[in-house]
């Protein structure tokens, strides 16, 4: 018989004092007397990766953007598994409170070198090298794949005006919780229907206006491989926030164009509708990649 798997989410909480410092915050819990990073168990529907930003802000008081995802760590907790996913977040302004001090008692702000010698368990040591090998001041541009669309052969009208399925309906209204800690700031897609439908929700309410773009289509990407690059490449160099929505011939060749030779190994899930690669970089040079699955129905 299988063991029981608890699922919990959780972040390195970082903030930069000058070039050259960057601490991480360490948090200690009284109820186990250890010094250990901001985590909690995932709630019944809740992403991974929302539960890692809400715990963030209950354990510590600060608001974070999200950077790569570090790693999974797993432990025994008595005949259950616990299995925690963990990512970098950016503090962001000051912390809010006040905190429950049944929960969380200190906060404290450690250089990377020192927060080796804090931390209470090793395999949150584990974590903090992968925070070292990621990095900070990383950029996100999400490459989404639209929601689950009408399929071809039971549309009628013109492909461009193809409308999303219910299921992708559903993705659309629950892509926000996703996404959110990665503080998009801007929102472009494609100007097929599927694809601005997938992200509109999450446009209106994060009050921002779509950019719709025809040469992230599939037709205009037939006819120019180039211009979709282009599009890809000016969001980079503008280092905003971005998600670009679009459809699978483009996204892997956007992908291809600014990863070089290098190999990621969360490419190796291609993208279903719905899915995205969430390309991680700094001063135009990708560093990490996730690869998110589609929200649940």
């Amino acid at each position: 018989m299988d063991n029981h798997v608890i699922r919990a989410a959780g972040a390195v909480l970082w903030r930069r004092l000058s070039d050259e410092l960057v601490q991480v915050a360490l948090i200690h819990r009284p109820r186990y007397h250890d010094w250990s990073f901001p985590k909690g168990k995932v709630e019944p529907g809740e992403p991974e990766i929302s539960c890692a930003h809400r715990e963030v802000f209950e354990e510590t008081g600060f608001e974070s953007i999200f950077g790569p995802e570090l790693c999974t760590v797993e432990y025994l907790v008595g005949a259950s598994t616990k299995s925690v996913r963990y990512w970098s977040a950016q503090a962001i302004g000051e912390a809010k409170g006040p905190l429950d001090p049944n929960e969380v008692d200190q906060i404290i702000w450690l250089t990377v070198a020192d927060a080796y010698d804090k931390l209470s368990r090793e395999g949150d040591k584990e974590v903090l090298k992968n925070f070292e090998k990621f990095g900070t001041d990383t950029i996100p541009l999400v490459l989404l794949r639209h929601g689950k669309a009408i399929a071809r052969e039971e549309w009628e009208g013109d492909d461009g005006d193809r409308p999303l399925a219910q299921l992708g309906q559903i993705q659309s209204m629950r892509m926000l919780a996703k996404y959110f800690p990665f503080g998009i700031a801007e929102i472009h897609t494609s100007d097929a229907v599927r694809c601005y439908e997938t992200v509109a929700p999450m446009a209106r309410s994060l009050s921002l206006d779509m950019v719709y773009w025809t040469e992230l289509s599939e037709y205009a990407y037939e006819k120019d491989k180039k211009a979709a690059i282009k599009v890809a490449q000016d969001i980079i160099e503008s280092e905003a926030h971005a998600i670009v929505c679009g459809h699978n011939p483009v996204i892997p060749a956007i992908v291809a164009k600014f990863i070089g030779k290098k190999t990621f190994k969360e490419l190796d899930h291609g993208l279903l509708p719905g899915e995205s690669w969430i390309l991680h970089h700094r001063d135009g040079e990708v560093v990490a990649i996730d690869w998110m699955k589609a929200p649940e129905a």
